[in-house]
């Protein structure tokens, strides 16, 4: 197809003069029916590289996809650009699929998404040769490897698929993959000859942040209380933490859901539901479980634990800025949180499991505690030089080069003091009464176990007791000390060597989450106050919410914060004017331009008056 054909349809549909890098390339590899394996980054376009070529075809394109739950999102969105599409999946009663399969025997659908569960099922692969299938799109495709993040074994299965529709092209999509992941992709999914494309991993609308976790509770309160009208994820370790997390907010006064397996099938989608219809502002998750949300107006990912994989962490924090306005995407860690996932990984029986997770989690630490840019960080890990430069100018280490110090003494002096307590006592004891001890605080208990009279009380004045406290944590994050039971501090073999080769150890002073000056932005006052595009962007948002509700769908299925950005820059005057601007495709200018025209000339009148 030429260039100016998928050019029209792109615009037509999708509302976008241009495409984005190697999206181009892949959706001509698709439309010569070639077998493809498409790495783009979350945000960077994957759907559009099978959504277009079933466009341009007669057929269906078949699309299998890990996230039930996403299903009916993206099908609202491609029906709201004038595209037909539909999905099968478990949330279908009876007659609501006998329609579905009714639809696709009379070929009036383009696009069909199912997930792989449903897809080898052989009831449906038996209608399914009934279909004029084109081409196969595997979304999420890293789940065929027990070495990706989110394994799901069911995609082994695909070749089912394959033998039923011999000779119909397969792009595989993902947005992680290590080498030995995209290997396992090609063999199971047998891609045959495959044309591979890698597109960069950089976010470059991302902040990548971690601080020192102090009192993690108050200081996520802190952050979600400053941005009371965006949108935000926060991932936490377990169920019970999640829920308190959430209850905690709404205590404070943010909306806010869990969102986690032991939850109902039925909870899970109406706590979705609520997140991506604006309902609420916050959803709290459990790294473990993977939420797939196809909302691109999440302003921040907050990590209350430490994830396990530099893989997931990605992954995770690609939600955020999907539609390419500034995002941010924020880590609380302190060396406790290693250990404890030091703990869990000793439980694992197998010992090649156990290693690969051992690795994976020491590549995670190494980024928490990486002192120079954290974008160049994560670009070599998945392969890609950075380019140019240094520093990306849009991470902490950037933003605000942390303090590198020589703490061979201190270091020496704390591992020494843990030494002496428990040779001292027989017993282990928790950071902050080590740190009473160096700072020579005669504490109550300091004194009843006379660890006044120990050589070590009083010599780490050079310090004070933050300091202490976060050197305690880097120490953990090394392996240097363990904790034991109840949060005590012990040498682990590594702090014994270290004592034993007197070596050399700098210490990285950590970032303290500061109280954060609120935004007051969605209130009448507030608006009021705000510049001319802000203000406008938040009439135009009610607009959208409005027009959404009206419909049943989620407001980005109407527009994207990044569509309404553009709407409160550029004021369009006319429908012609209002077409030009990315996003707006002609079935969503004769739905909603006159709604958001009418709105833009009634607030710079009523503002100009």
């Amino acid at each position: 197809m030429q260039t100016a054909e998928l050019e029209s349809l792109l615009k037509h549909h999708f509302g976008y003069d241009a495409f984005r890098p190697l999206q181009r390339e892949i959706i001509d590899a698709v439309l010569d029916g070639r077998d493809a394996l498409a790495l783009l980054p979350t945000g960077g376009g994957k759907s559009l590289c099978y959504q277009l070529p079933a466009l341009a075809s007669n057929g269906v394109t078949l699309v299998i996809s890990p996230l039930i739950a996403l299903m009916k999102d993206q099908v609202d969105g491609l029906r709201a650009n004038g595209i037909a599409a539909t999905f099968l999946n478990s949330t279908l009663d009876a007659s609501e699929a006998a329609a579905c399969y009714d639809g696709l025997d009379r070929g009036a659908y383009r696009l069909l998404y199912v997930s792989p569960e449903r897809a080898v099922m052989p009831s449906f692969l038996a209608r399914m040769s009934r279909w004029n299938v084109e081409r196969i799109a595997v979304d999420e495709a890293h789940c065929v490897s027990e070495w990706g993040h989110d394994f799901r074994p069911e995609y082994r299965r695909l070749h089912d698929v394959r033998e039923r529709l011999p000779g119909t092209p397969v792009l595989a999509l993902t947005a992680t993959a290590t080498t030995r992941v995209r290997e396992d992709i090609e063999r199971f999914l047998r891609l045959d000859d495959p044309r591979r494309f890698v597109g960069s991993f950089n976010r470059p609308n991302l902040t990548y942040r971690v601080f020192e976790k102090r009192d993690a509770l108050k200081q996520l309160l802190s952050w979600c209380t400053a941005r009371p009208s965006e949108s935000g994820i926060i991932y936490a370790q377990s169920r019970n933490s999640a829920e308190e997390l959430a209850r905690k907010l709404v205590a404070a006064g943010i909306p806010a859901r869990p969102y986690h397996a032991g939850l109902t099938a039925a909870q899970r989608a109406r706590n979705q539901e609520l997140f991506i219809r604006d309902e609420i502002r916050v959803i709290c998750a459990t790294v473990a479980f993977g939420m797939g949300i196809n909302k691109p107006n999440v302003r921040y990912v907050v990590h209350y634990d430490v994830p396990k994989s530099i893989e997931g962490y990605y992954q995770e924090t690609g939600r955020a800025g999907r539609d390419g306005l500034p995002s941010e995407c924020v880590l609380f860690f302190n060396g406790g949180d290693a250990a404890k996932q030091r703990h869990f990984i000793r439980q694992i029986e197998d010992p090649e499991e156990r290693e690969q997770a051992d690795r994976l989690l020491r590549k995670m630490l190494d980024f928490a505690a990486e002192p120079h840019c954290r974008r160049a960080s994560l670009l070599r890990y998945f392969g890609e030089e950075p380019g140019e430069g240094s520093t990306c100018g849009n991470c902490d280490n950037c933003l605000n080069p942390p303090d590198e110090i020589d703490a061979t003494i201190p270091a020496r002096k704390l591992l020494s003091c843990i030494y002496r307590i428990r040779a001292h006592s027989g017993f282990s004891c928790g950071a902050h009464h080590l740190v009473d001890v160096l700072l020579g605080n005669a504490t109550d208990k300091v004194q009843a176990w006379g660890h006044d009279r120990l050589s070590t009380f009083g010599i780490g004045t050079e310090f004070g007791k933050d300091d202490w406290l976060a050197l305690i944590s880097d120490l953990l994050r090394r392996g240097y000390i363990e904790e034991g039971e109840h949060r005590t501090l012990q040498l682990a073999s590594e702090g014994m060597a270290a004592l034993r080769d007197e070596r050399a150890i700098v210490y990285t002073r950590p970032r303290f989450l500061k109280k954060s000056a609120k935004r007051t932005r969605g209130s009448r006052e507030a608006v009021e106050s705000l510049s001319y595009e802000d203000a406008l962007f938040e009439r135009l948002r009610v607009l959208r919410k409005g027009l959404a509700d009206e419909q049943g769908v989620p407001p980005y299925v109407i527009f994207s914060d990044a569509t309404l950005r553009e709407l409160s820059g550029r004021k369009p005057k006319t429908l012609q004017d209002f077409r030009a601007t990315s996003g707006v495709g002609d079935v969503k200018l004769e739905r909603y331009g006159e709604a958001f025209l009418a709105e833009i000339t009634a607030y710079d009148a009523a503002r100009t008056a």
